[in-house]
C-alpha cells in the first residue's frame, strides 16, 4: 500500500488538482485585497474610515457613514467562516509538502490567529477602540505572507513533481 505522506506520491491528477486550487485561490484572494486597496488604501486611517465613517471630518471627497452593526456582523461572520475553511485546505495541502517541520506548523497556525485578529479586529475597532486599525493591518499583512509561503511551497513541490513523472 503506498503511504500518501508526501505530495511528490499523489496522482498526477491530484497535484494538478492542487496546483490549479492553490492559483485560483491566490487570483481569489489577490481580488479581494485590491477590494481592501479601493476601500481604504492600505491606510490605518482608511480602514477606520472605512468601518466608522468621516461624517465628523472637514473637507472630505467622498462622504461616509458609520456600518451598522448587522453589516459588520456579516462582515465578521463571513470572512471568519470562509477564510477558516480556505486556511484548513491550504494547511492540509502544506502537511504534505517536505518543508521543515517548525516553519510548516508556523505556516499552519499562523493564518487562524491573524483571521480572528483581523476580522475580529474590525468588530473590536467598530466598537470604538481605535488603535485596533494597527493590529488589523498588522495581522492582515501576516495572513498575507502565510497565504504567499504556502502557496508557494505547496506550488512548488506540486508542480515539480509533475515535471518529474
Amino acid at each position: 500500500m503506498n503511504n500518501l505522506s508526501q505530495m511528490s506520491q499523489f496522482s498526477k491528477e491530484i497535484r494538478l488538482l492542487i496546483t490549479a486550487f492553490v492559483i485560483t485561490l491566490n487570483i481569489g484572494f489577490f481580488t479581494g485585497l485590491n477590494f481592501v486597496n479601493e476601500t481604504s488604501t492600505f491606510q490605518a486611517d482608511g480602514i477606520e474610515t472605512n468601518y466608522l465613517g468621516n461624517e465628523n471630518v472637514e473637507n472630505t471627497e467622498v462622504m461616509q457613514f458609520k456600518k451598522p452593526k448587522r453589516d459588520i456582523l456579516t462582515v465578521v461572520h463571513n470572512h471568519i467562516l470562509s477564510m477558516s475553511i480556505i486556511f484548513l485546505l491550504l494547511g492540509g495541502l502544506l502537511s504534505f509538502t517536505t518543508i521543515n517541520k517548525k516553519l510548516k506548523r508556523v505556516l499552519i497556525l499562523e493564518p487562524f490567529v491573524s483571521i480572528i485578529l483581523t476580522f475580529g479586529g474590525i468588530y473590536v475597532l467598530w466598537t470604538g477602540i481605535l488603535w485596533f486599525k494597527y493590529v488589523i493591518m498588522v495581522s492582515g499583512i501576516a495572513l498575507t505572507i502565510s497565504l504567499l509561503l504556502s502557496s508557494f511551497f505547496i506550488l512548488k513541490e506540486s508542480i515539480f513533481t509533475l515535471k518529474s513523472t
